[in-house]
């Protein structure tokens, strides 16, 4: 019998709880993605009836966001929105020049003429000035685009939002309450379109242990050294395996509330999972969770290789379900293709839609083609089933994309739809037809995360242990009060389910960043804070007290991928997630001119992206020298290597190192060469197609394939600038520029 090849999408809609124990909502990130990314989805998903497809949503987002549809939930941001611009004092006009500008800026506000013109100015002339020159008109017309833009391209043919749109300026605060209305209709609609699709067979909805905490920590926080040996850990260790079921059992409740059946599959939070998860989720009554290929990897002892394009060499491996073996019956376990999980949710947005749409259909393509080579010889057609699965978050991807990637999901649904080989399930309907026959035996599962197969985002650093100290603290008061159950006290339990969220822990520390970072750390000390409230305990000194300082440091390592627009220009929103490295320290002719300032890094699975500061009024070719070379070595790889051909180099290291691949660019004719290594010391000429600008600051990108390495390697890179081919100075000074090919 023969097969189409199985693809389940699996989009992860989530939002940690943003309502405080008071009742207050601090942040407006579930009104505004769910007027953007939830309803808009599945309402797409649903002109393509062949497609089927499963959507996870997260317990506390559907809390939220029928606050939100009954008028409960008012966060600051809508305050301002509602509140008549005569009324705005300095401060709250402050708030509304630093934050309603929130998004991305290329997708969200560049597209609208007034919402530009508005950005525009506060970037070039300044928050200070705008405070000090702006007519009430013109805040009033912010208050309506930030909500305004955040609407999906779906409903801009409803009469009232295209009416909005052409009308573009003069906004009224009546204008703004009906905007609001209208946000509210789009929510209401979320939850029940959701049941109906399900009904009707077409989509599979899962769940989340109530408020997305991570099991495996919850379970015991030594978790986090089975991945890394040597992870530092809190003081105190967590070790509260009785509030797993107590999330599980919440979370199946409010599905059944909302849908009318019991829920099969669980989206553990992050992807975490570990043995002592296993039993309680089986107890719970779940017949399929869902990892990353990471864990799958670690499970087997087994590292997924990929070509260098890409796909996995050992496909079979992969794309399967895998049968875990627990004391309350057999669980299904889906491991998600982590590359063409990143593709769509970091890559493609920076591509044109149709190309997108099309690259990811040839991926699916060759993983069947590699499929039916893995098979006997002479069957041309795949003789097993197996099942491509593809998770992502199901929100935050599409900011980045044109008209809320709109055009590439079509253009993706179109091409799925006619391709009868590829056939999209839900996960329910694959295993139900096809139950794994492959076992992980359960203490030989994992314990890690979709996050590089371990839990150090969330564990190990020092911020985030002193948020574990934190919690641990509280959570033995609770203990100490026996007669403060889930009935007689749910505030306090509340508190504590809340404390528990994945989310605060993501953000503290190395690793990730957002112009929200101190709104986090007070949400989740104000959740901790609610348990003793809660117990008429005090509260501790260190819980009125933020866990780190915010300031952003200046230098830091890349916190996602990126990709920039080649413009010379640095836009800092592009910039925003690669890595930073000061230029001077130690060194030389760099140190004392300090022209060169700082240099950006970072990358996609297309290129890698390069940006250089100077100081300003400074040019290349007269205060710095007019070429750049780019040296790349690849510790570890066996490949021809060179001295770098630039004369009078110094003997020492870096520079007298043998390098792989060399990029030239002459600033002052805006040239680029590009040469490999060859035997004997020599370097040979090839093609290069890297796009380089420089107008405010120098910016490059290289693709990948031009240096022909395979994923996962490490390389690294040094920055020599010379006159005429003799040497002047190096960049960066004591260390290389580390990049990661995805």
């Amino acid at each position: 019998m023969s097969y189409p090849l199985y693809i389940a999408f699996i989009w992860h809609q989530h939002q940690p709880l943003y309502k405080a124990p008071d009742g207050q909502y601090h942040l407006p990130w579930v009104r505004l993605h769910g007027t953007k990314d939830y309803l808009d989805l599945i309402l797409l998903l649903e002109k393509y009836p062949r497609l089927h497809q499963t959507v996870n949503l997260v317990p506390s987002l559907m809390m939220q966001l029928e606050d939100y549809a009954e008028g409960k939930a008012l966060d600051p941001y809508l305050k301002l929105a509602l509140t008549p611009v005569i009324d705005l004092n300095s401060d709250q006009k402050w708030y509304i020049l630093e934050h309603f500008f929130d998004g991305n800026h290329r997708t969200l506000v560049d597209p609208h003429p007034r919402y530009r013109e508005l950005y525009t100015e506060r970037q070039d002339k300044g928050k200070a000035w705008c405070l000090e020159n702006w007519d009430e008109q013109k805040f009033s017309d912010l208050l309506a685009w930030h909500n305004l833009a955040w609407i999906d391209p779906l409903f801009w043919d409803d009469p009232e939002i295209a009416a909005w749109l052409e009308k573009d300026r003069g906004f009224t605060l009546g204008d703004r309450q009906r905007i609001y209305s209208k946000q509210r209709e789009i929510i209401k609609r979320i939850i029940p379109k959701h049941k109906q699709m399900q009904d009707n067979g077409q989509l599979e909805v899962t769940t989340t242990p109530y408020t997305h905490p991570i099991l495996p920590l919850l379970a015991d926080t030594d978790s986090g050294r089975v991945a890394v040996p040597g992870m530092e850990l809190p003081k105190e260790r967590f070790q509260w395996s009785e509030d797993i079921p107590r999330h599980l059992n919440r979370a199946k409740e409010m599905y059944r509330e909302r849908f009318g059946r019991e829920v099969r599959g669980l989206w553990p939070s992050e992807q975490s999972v570990s043995p002592e998860v296993l039993n309680p989720i089986a107890a719970a009554g779940f017949k399929w969770i869902c990892s990353d290929e990471a864990v799958l990897g670690w499970s087997l002892k087994h590292f997924f290789h990929r070509d260098e394009v890409g796909n996995v060499y050992e496909p079979e491996k992969m794309y399967r379900p895998y049968r875990l073996e627990t004391d309350h019956g057999d669980l299904a376990i889906v491991f998600r293709d982590h590359r063409l999980s990143d593709l769509v949710g970091f890559t493609y947005s920076g591509m044109d839609s149709e190309q997108a749409a099309s690259d990811l259909v040839g991926h699916l393509e060759a993983i069947a083609r590699s499929l039916r080579h893995h098979q006997k010889e002479g069957q041309t057609t795949l003789q097993e089933p197996h099942l491509v699965t593809i998770a992502l978050d199901g929100e935050n991807c599409w900011e980045f994309y044109e008209k809320d990637g709109i055009p590439f999901l079509t253009s993706l649904y179109e091409k799925l739809s006619a391709n009868r080989q590829l056939e999209l399930v839900t996960v329910s309907e694959f295993i139900e037809q096809f139950p794994p026959t492959e076992t992980i035996p359960s203490h030989k599962l994992h314990s890690g995360s979709w996050v590089d197969g371990s839990f150090t985002t969330w564990i190990g650093d020092p911020a985030k242990n002193r948020a574990w100290d934190m919690l641990t603290k509280a959570r033995h008061l609770l203990a100490a009060h026996p007669e403060a159950t889930e009935i007689t006290n749910p505030e306090a339990w509340e508190s504590l389910y809340a404390a528990e969220g994945s989310d605060w822990f993501w953000w503290f520390g190395e690793g990730h960043s957002s112009n929200q970072d101190a709104m986090f750390d007070q949400l989740f000390r104000e959740h901790v804070a609610g348990i003793y409230k809660a117990l008429n305990e005090p509260v501790p000194p260190e819980v009125l007290q933020p866990i780190e300082d915010h300031t952003r440091h200046r230098e830091h390592l890349p916190e996602s991928f990126i990709h920039p627009v080649i413009d010379g220009v640095g836009d800092e929103q592009d910039w925003d997630k690669a890595g930073c490295i000061e230029i001077g320290g130690a060194r030389g002719t760099m140190h004392q001119s300090s022209a060169l300032q700082r240099l950006f890094y970072g990358w996609d699975h297309l290129n890698f992206y390069l940006r250089f500061d100077l100081k300003r009024g400074i040019k290349w070719g007269e205060e710095l020298p007019a070429e750049l070379h780019l040296l790349w070595f690849y510790p570890g790889v066996n490949c021809a290597i060179s001295p770098a051909p630039i004369a009078s180099m110094p003997d020492q290291a870096p520079l007298n190192y043998l390098f792989r691949h060399h990029i030239g660019i002459n600033l002052l004719t805006q040239s680029i060469w590009f040469e490999e290594a060859s035997d004997y010391g020599q370097w040979r000429p090839r093609g290069a197609h890297a796009t380089m600008a420089y107008r405010e600051c120098l910016e490059l990108s290289v693709p990948w394939d031009v240096l022909q390495i395979k994923p996962d390697y490490t390389l690294n890179l040094v920055a020599i600038l010379a006159d005429d081919g003799e040497y002047h100075s190096f960049v960066p000074e004591n260390r290389f520029v580390t990049l990661q090919v995805p």
